[in-house]
């Protein structure tokens, strides 16, 4: 029904304002995937009061319209919650009212779930958004944003998306994935979940590389538990996603632009404030802008076990991409001096990968060795093994050792950490290797 028919005293500008003012305040009253009924007696309460308290006035039929209207936008997460809820369902895509998908096992697949038409999927992205005070319009067509489990959520509305608003949720384990767990889904070996441990708490500066949906953020969240207790621990991120248990921990998360364009906050600024919080550690969930050379410079400024990701495929596309972002910060700094503070900041680059057959692998374990001549050099101490144990394809054999031994050892031993020389695969002869220079 159109605006003009719903008002009696209010105008099209009233009603619309209206319309997002009992959006907002609905989402404030009930949580989500609340009943039906209990949206539409919550609806009409709050329209009462609110015209009580106003000179304007509605129909009958303007005021059905109107509830009708609002509580089916905010019912729309009950459509998507039984996905919610389901544990073996890991990542819903909503691309149209009768496209919605859903990743399973790695693999997707087309649900039978549907949307009466684009302003039902409109309204699910505004009821999840509305509460975290975020906002998306066609100014600003593209949003991030968190569900109160924690799953990560996107959305991207015209005109941007140019057949209708898209939304996706990847959803947040219920319960924390440990090194244990990756063990068990054989993502890594258990040599080398003990050696990343053993990084992690002798504060080397690590890297986690990897494509999308390649289980970076499970990785960082899983080496995040290795920090030791008594540290102060800042993460830094667009939506907030890590899940620490450490008791001092601080989380900051970015702000996007107001509808004037001002009040952003961005991660590059959280960095550079996070210094002045006299952070242990700095932990930030993903690197793609200029923030990437305030991160290198806190790493090389006393800041030792600082984490980080990085969308790239490879170790060498890694330190690739971060001299990429560094030149994007606004400086103009050599190539020579930008990978100097690359290879001086980071000490392990930890890649992951999503292969065929949908699991999540680490598929490399590489150390910056430091610079030779113009080029960073890289050693990698442990790679997939792409035949697995039957001779195929199937990534099941884990992490093999190269028979390299790190040369940044003897900051492990000085943490108390004492590796055979068997786990590296490596003889004693590769122990008289020359050290990095920090």
């Amino acid at each position: 029904m159109q605006e003009a028919q719903l008002t009696s005293s209010a105008s099209p500008e009233t009603i619309s304002k209206m319309r997002s003012w009992l959006k907002k305040k609905l989402s404030t009253e009930l949580s989500l995937g609340a009943p039906a009924s209990s949206i539409e007696i919550t609806t009409r309460q709050l329209l009462e009061t609110a015209l009580a308290q106003s000179k304007f006035t509605l129909t009958d039929e303007a005021r059905d319209s109107l509830i009708e209207e609002v509580a089916a936008t905010y019912a729309g997460f009950a459509r998507i919650q039984p996905m919610l809820m389901n544990p073996e369902i890991t990542e819903i895509m909503i691309n149209a009212p009768d496209q919605v998908f859903v990743e399973r096992g790695g693999k997707l697949e087309l649900t039978d779930v549907t949307f009466p038409d684009n302003r039902a999927i409109m309204g699910l992205i505004e009821s999840i958004i509305l509460p975290l005070g975020r906002r998306v319009d066609a100014n600003s067509p593209t949003v991030d944003a968190r569900l109160p489990d924690g799953s990560r959520v996107n959305a991207v509305i015209p005109p941007a998306a140019i057949d209708g608003p898209i939304l996706t949720i990847r959803k947040f384990a219920k319960e924390k994935l440990q090194f244990e767990d990756l063990i068990r889904l054989e993502s890594l070996t258990a040599d080398t979940a003990e050696f990343l441990t053993a990084c992690v708490a002798s504060r080397l500066n690590i890297l986690v590389s990897g494509g999308t949906g390649s289980g970076k953020t499970t990785l960082l969240n899983i080496l995040s538990g290795a920090i030791p207790e008594g540290e102060r621990i800042v993460t830094i991120e667009d939506a907030a996603e890590l899940d620490l248990q450490q008791t001092h921990r601080i989380r900051l998360e970015t702000k996007p632009p107001d509808v004037d364009g001002a009040g952003e906050i961005s991660i590059r600024h959280l960095v550079r404030n996070s210094l002045r919080m006299r952070p242990d550690r700095i932990i930030v969930g993903e690197v793609r802008g200029g923030e990437a050379l305030d991160m290198l410079q806190a790493m090389n400024t006393g800041h030792d076990g600082s984490l980080t990701t990085v969308h790239a495929n490879s170790p060498r596309d890694a330190v690739s991409r971060l001299e990429t972002l560094v030149l994007l910060s606004g400086f103009d700094l050599p190539l020579k001096v930008v990978r100097e503070q690359i290879a001086s900041a980071l000490d392990l680059i930890i890649q992951t990968a999503r292969l065929s057959d949908g699991s999540r692998k680490v598929t490399s374990v590489t150390e910056v060795i430091g610079m030779e001549g113009e080029t960073i050099v890289l050693n990698e101490i442990f790679k997939h093994d792409t035949q697995g144990r039957n001779g195929t394809e199937n990534g099941r054999a884990g992490l093999k050792a190269t028979g390299i031994r790190p040369m940044f050892e003897h900051r492990l031993k000085a943490a108390g950490f004492h590796f055979p020389p068997k786990l590296f695969g490596a003889d004693m002869s590769t122990l008289n290797s020359p050290r990095k220079r920090r």
